[in-house]
Parts: structure tokens; sequence; C-alpha cells
């Protein structure tokens, strides 16, 4: 009898007491956390945006450098993929 209740007291006090506790101040922490960025993901955040910024404008210079030098060459690169898809 006295072995039952020496693993059934304390399990009793984890499932009513420390269990609950436990999974409540999970949750709020989760919570917390997925409220809003950190100051190291939103510096990331603005520094990948920039360079977006500086890619597309790089990519822009491109075709109109393209554009001027071979004005067809979006007709000419859409027809070469067509004919290496159609070849495999």
């Amino acid at each position: 009898m006295s072995s039952i209740l020496f693993f059934f007291v304390p399990t009793v006090i984890f499932m009513g007491l420390v269990a609950p506790l436990w999974l409540v101040l999970h949750y709020v922490s989760k919570s917390r956390s997925a409220k809003g960025l950190s100051d190291d993901d939103r510096h990331t955040l603005t520094s990948a945006l920039a360079q977006v910024e500086r890619l597309e404008e790089r990519i822009g210079t491109l075709e109109t450098i393209l554009d001027a030098e071979h004005p067809q060459w979006r007709e000419t690169e859409s027809g070469h993929r067509y004919q290496d898809s159609t070849r495999s």
C-alpha cells in the first residue's frame, strides 16, 4: 500500500500543479516570441531588402543595355529556350 502511495501522490501533484503551469508558461513564451521580429531578424531583413533593391537596379540596367544593343534579345532568348526544351 505504501509503495502505491509513494508513486501516486507525486504523480497527482505533478499532473495537478506542475504540468498545467508548465504548459501555460510554455505557450505564453511561444506567443511572445511569435509577436514580432527580434532586432537581429529585423536587421537581416533590412539588409536583404536593400540588396534586393540593388539587384533590381542592376537587372534594369542590364536589360536597358541589352535593349539598346540587341533589340530582339527577349524574343531570341525565349525562342532558344523553347527549342532547347523540345530537343530533350
